[in-house]
């Protein structure tokens, strides 16, 4: 039998994959499961981003290999929202690189900076793909703490009393998943000095900063931050384009080459017309933000009552599109807690511990979830 390469030995299935497997088959068993578990937009993207691709499939270019950098005019709405929505200005030809999908760029700008050894900075809790890309080529996952007493921000005066010699990327995430919490221009600054004294690059993964969020930043503000800084960005969570799989990661030429020069070996550009439609829903109004967040916060609302029927506690400051819940005192395990409202309530939340040891002792909540099966998962309870 042929053997595996030994990079699988240091990375299990995706929690999600597997967990949903387990899910779907209680479905088939005829249990009615409600799905709270995973952040997958459920509602429709706008009217004119359908439009705009159902009318791009006739083009005469519709169906030939399209450019390694995509569409000038997709990457001309990259700097026109980034202008607009964050106040940064961006060379639309060299500091712009479309992506299918942030989590391509996880993996490629992880190949284009880490090498066999080096160390990565990575958040507990945070996304899991951080580490499993990590580990996948060879580099080493190194976790700085989150934790609820200090707001869920990096203590970055304990990391560098740590040492930091062999630390190459430090990886971000505000607005933060699971926690919810915002990042500020304070936060960002601190975080870029930081980056220079030790030079590391930072990678701000930002794709929730359009979801029941009042005031979006990105590190790409701060004076100097394109010298040190990478942000990857996303249109699934704000433009419900989520199995589009249309992202893009910014910063300054260079590092942007970096990164192309990977992901020009490894696909053949974006389908045409998911990048006409990505162009449309970038200049999707104002209108079309504060309908989501409307839908979004009746959710959230309900959610509120479910969490509190459970026990269990929540931050009313935190946005996104999850709640972060923790649990009570006397809960010693999520994934017990979880397992249990599954099996005898038939709903599925997902537990804090699949985004490293620091979520133990708290559960995440999807508002990928109809105000309905929201009131008839409370009323289970």
């Amino acid at each position: 039998m042929i053997e595996v390469a030994k990079r699988l030995n240091t990375v299990e299935e995706y929690y999600f994959s597997r967990k949903l497997r387990e899910v779907r088959q209680l479905m088939s068993e005829g249990k009615p499961v409600i799905n709270m578990g995973i952040g997958s937009p459920d509602l429709h993207p706008a009217p004119e981003v359908i439009k705009a691709l159902r009318d791009s499939v006739d083009d005469a270019l519709a169906h030939q290999y399209q450019s390694y950098q995509g569409l000038p005019e997709l990457r001309q709405g990259v700097k026109d929202f980034y202008k607009e929505k964050f106040g940064v200005t961006l060379d639309r030809d060299t500091e712009i690189l479309p992506l299918m999908g942030s989590k391509e760029g996880i993996m490629h700008i992880s190949m284009a900076f880490l090498n066999e050894g080096d160390e990565a900075l990575i958040p507990d809790p945070g996304y899991p793909t951080y580490t499993s890309v990590t580990k996948l080529i060879g580099a080493v996952p190194r976790y700085y703490d989150l934790t609820e007493s200090n707001g869920w921000l990096p203590d970055l005066d304990v990391l560098e009393k740590q040492g930091l010699s062999k630390v190459k990327m430090m990886w971000l995430n505000y607005p933060h998943m699971p926690t919810g919490t915002n990042g500020t221009r304070e936060l960002y600054e601190e975080l870029v000095a930081f980056a220079r004294r030790n030079n590391i690059l930072l990678v701000n993964d930002n794709p929730y900063s359009f979801v029941l969020n009042d005031s979006p930043a990105s590190i790409l503000r701060v004076e100097g931050a394109k010298e040190v800084a990478l942000e990857l960005n996303s249109l699934s969570k704000t433009f419900n384009m989520a199995g589009w799989r249309v992202g893009m990661v910014m910063g300054n030429d260079k590092n942007i080459n970096a990164v192309l020069k990977v992901k020009s070996n490894m696909d053949s550009g974006m389908f045409y017309g998911i990048q006409k439609g990505a162009i449309a829903a970038l200049c999707c109004s104002d209108e079309w933000y504060s309908g989501i967040n409307q839908v979004y916060g009746e959710r959230r609302e309900l959610m509120y009552r479910l969490i509190e029927k459970l026990g269990c506690t929540y931050d009313s400051n935190a946005v996104g599109m999850f709640v972060w819940a923790k649990l009570p005192a006397e809960v010693t395990s999520a994934e017990a807690f979880i397992d249990r409202i599954l099996y005898d309530k038939s709903i599925f939340i997902t537990p804090g511990t699949i985004f490293g040891k620091n979520g133990e002792g708290y559960i995440r909540f999807s508002l990928c979830t109809p105000k309905e099966k929201i009131q008839e998962a409370t009323d289970r309870i």
